[in-house]
């Protein structure tokens, strides 16, 4: 099974290009629900939001809805193993675990998250503070890219986040890899003009519109993923005026013609 969606999807510039002009902030997800059938909630890298937070978008969505939720900052960015924020970080996610629709969490790490010991041994502390909840986590650096992590990330049953982005020195490669349910592809473009540029993780590092040609390049990939793992994820964060909303269709697409 193959569920596509975008990294997010409360964005003012989405008005006009993917939300109706006259749409109100809170009609969104519902709108959004209609289309996509999973979402990743990024907010929670901010702040750990309150369970009533997740009760009321629970609400908006139909049966089969998914969420994946993103780790908040302190445990990737500030390299915290206090176990009572991942226990108000559950918590928050109680409703969408009561509704069937927590899909997992994902731990998107900074490009100075290392290899090295200290971070292997952080990586197996979040595991067991996350206790059974499914754990996806996203490298930047491309030093974790190699045999023997991948062999730790199964062991720990942990999902390795495959992903597409710049082709840049230190950034990790398109490399694809099943370590533990689910299978998870980020598509965050291909702006590598902007990538580095000061301010980082903007909107103009994710401003990118990705062609049908480089999305094929995925296909063949994406397929073997799905031929071993139950589930196979696929998140769309180049955000910047609709444009992962756009490029999650054409994947859409591609895929069922390619499936055919």
């Amino acid at each position: 099974m193959i569920k596509i969606g975008t990294s997010g999807y409360s964005f003012d510039d989405w008005v006009g290009t993917f939300y109706p002009p006259d749409i109100r902030k809170g009609d969104m997800l519902s709108y959004y629900a209609k289309h996509f059938n999973v979402v990743e909630i990024n907010s929670s890298y901010y702040r750990i939001p309150h369970p009533a937070v997740f009760h009321q978008m629970e609400k908006k969505t139909a049966p089969g809805f998914e969420f994946f939720v993103k780790a908040n900052k302190a445990m990737t960015h500030e390299g915290s193993t206090d176990r009572a924020i991942y226990e108000q970080f559950l918590d928050s996610c109680r409703p969408l675990v009561e509704a069937g629709k927590f899909s997992g969490v994902l731990a998107q790490f900074p490009w100075g998250f290392k290899y090295n010991e200290k971070n292997l041994d952080f990586l197996k502390k979040m595991r067991g503070n996350f206790g059974d909840t499914a754990l996806v986590v996203e490298f930047r650096n491309d030093s974790w890219v190699k045999d023997e992590i991948f062999s730790l990330l199964e062991k720990e049953s942990i999902s390795f986040c495959a992903v597409d982005e710049p082709r840049l020195r230190g950034l990790v490669p398109p490399v694809v890899r099943y370590t533990a349910e689910p299978g998870y592809i980020r598509f965050h473009g291909r702006n590598a003009r902007n990538w580095w540029a000061s301010g980082g993780g903007g909107g103009d590092r994710y401003d990118y519109d990705y062609t049908e040609q480089e999305l094929m390049e995925w296909l063949g990939k994406i397929k073997d993923l799905a031929a071993t793992a139950r589930k196979t994820y696929l998140f769309f964060n180049n955000c910047h005026a609709g444009q992962a909303a756009r490029s999650a269709k054409l994947m859409e697409r591609l895929l069922a013609l390619e499936i055919k």
